[in-house]
């Protein structure tokens, strides 16, 4: 598995952004159809399938690390972190995430679908 992370700048404020990555309601307005909680286990669902995560960490306005139940390795996780550039001020969402070589192009075509689907989300 490899790490890779994409960085998308988006027109909001922390909070609101932060909202739509750290709660089950938040994450079902964009990045999975639904999405369950209980304690510190999320279930995705997608088209029927369903999917779990652990939360590992959270830093309110700031960062949400979750590691997917069904892969092996434990240091692999999707992060979501939040970072205000000093010198202009944009918000910028960081995306951390794992994936095999041959998997790599998929998985960030599905992140730039999910963050048009987070922007949509938020109207801007």
């Amino acid at each position: 598995m490899t790490k890779f992370e994409l960085e998308y700048i988006i027109k909001s404020s922390p909070k609101v952004v932060y909202e739509r990555l750290s709660n089950a309601s938040g994450l079902c307005e964009w990045f999975a159809d639904d999405v369950n909680q209980s304690g510190d286990i999320f279930t995705f669902i997608w088209e029927g399938a369903e999917q779990q995560a652990r939360l590992l960490q959270k830093k309110e306005n700031k960062t949400v690390r979750f590691h997917w139940l069904d892969h092996q390795d434990e240091s692999t996780y999707f992060e979501f972190r939040l970072q205000i550039d000093a010198l202009t001020k944009d918000l910028a969402l960081i995306i951390t995430d794992f994936a095999t070589e041959d998997e790599m192009d998929d998985a960030i075509e599905l992140w730039d679908i999910s963050f048009a689907e987070l922007k949509r989300a938020i109207g801007v």
